[in-house]
């Protein structure tokens, strides 16, 4: 179930859509043009709408919904008919576009209040795959044994020499939940001091591995550019970004592949490795801007990481460090 942050950033997002004259208003009405919202749902907003806690959330997700109400590039000041709230609702396949509300049946809005996560994806699917299927390879083993095998079993070996020979198994294969909770309890927070160099050559040795299994997937320009949009989350339905970041609300209309290509070419898209912490692949777009000739880079990183503790499964948590509204393909919803 989405937590009540979620909730007042995705609902309330919704609810200032439908031109009513204040948030309390709106969330006391349970409005029902919108849709998958329970009425616990409701009392749960009831109950935060009092919470000072909460007053930020509120009005930065009302304020949002009432310019996309008011944008031209929006509903044109055209009450809708129908908001749909995604909610904890888990689409089948790959989720090519990442919305939390439709629209009428046409708009698709992604609520990202101060986020930099562009997606998770499993680490196969991102650097061999080139996120092109989500569900393929479920169950593998881990991405640490498949990309640095010899370099896990060895971190591994003196993980368990930390915590006692005989309280672990002799390979990682063999682990248990009992297992990784002696590892998790000698191991609390970071790593402690004799394992912290081994740990960061491991890490950097994943990192390097990770980075040229993903080049050698990139080996022609098309590729690039088609890894390009999938990094930037641009998908064959335009869609809308409403949030906020450190520098102020966030209003932005993604483009289509085919807007992408009509207004930059791709320069080039540059992966590296990076060293400190956990495993970590940089990632750098550069771009021109067709109209101006200007150079327009964005950039990220990826992080390798265990999804639920050490020596869990292993996730790729791709984020964003180019502000969004300077990423190319991504534009400032115009307001009247």
């Amino acid at each position: 179930m989405p937590d009540i942050l979620t909730e007042i950033t995705e609902i309330v997002t919704g609810l200032g859509m439908l031109g009513l004259a204040t948030v309390e208003l709106a969330v006391g009405s349970r409005p029902g043009e919108v849709r998958n919202v329970t009425s616990a749902h409701w009392d749960r907003l009831d109950a935060a709408l009092a919470d000072p806690s909460y007053a930020a959330a509120f009005a930065n997700a009302w304020t949002n919904g009432q310019a996309f109400l008011a944008s031209p590039d929006g509903l044109r000041g055209r009450l809708p008919i129908i908001i749909e709230w995604k909610g904890a609702h888990q689409p089948p396949g790959f989720d090519l576009i990442p919305a939390d509300l439709r629209v009428d049946h046409a708009y698709l809005i992604s609520c990202k209040y101060q986020s930099k996560i562009l997606s998770n994806s499993s680490p196969s699917n991102l650097f061999d795959r080139r996120l092109a299927d989500r569900s393929a390879g479920a169950g593998q083993e881990s991405w640490y044994a498949v990309c640095a095998p010899e370099a896990y079993e060895h971190f591994y070996s003196c993980v368990r020499r930390h915590v006692g020979q005989y309280l672990l198994p002799a390979t990682t294969q063999e682990l248990s939940g009992v297992h990784l909770q002696r590892i998790r309890q000698a191991c609390a927070g970071t790593w402690p001091p004799n394992l912290i160099a081994i740990w960061a050559e491991f890490s950097l040795q994943v990192a390097t591995e990770s980075a040229e299994r993903w080049m050698a997937q990139l080996p022609t320009a098309a590729r690039r550019e088609e890894m390009t949009w999938r990094l930037l989350r641009l998908s064959p339905a335009s869609y809308f970004i409403l949030g906020s970041s450190d520098a102020g609300p966030l209003r932005l209309r993604i483009a289509t592949p085919w807007d992408w290509r009509q207004s930059f070419a791709l320069q080039d898209l540059v992966i590296t490795p990076a060293a400190g912490g956990q495993p970590r692949v940089n990632w750098t777009v550069h771009v021109v801007e067709k109209e101006s000739g200007m150079q327009r880079d964005a950039a990220g990183h990826v992080e390798i990481r265990w999804s639920h503790g050490r020596f869990s499964s292993v996730e790729a948590k791709i984020y964003l460090d180019t502000p969004h509204a300077d990423v190319p393909g991504y534009f400032a919803l115009p307001l009247p």
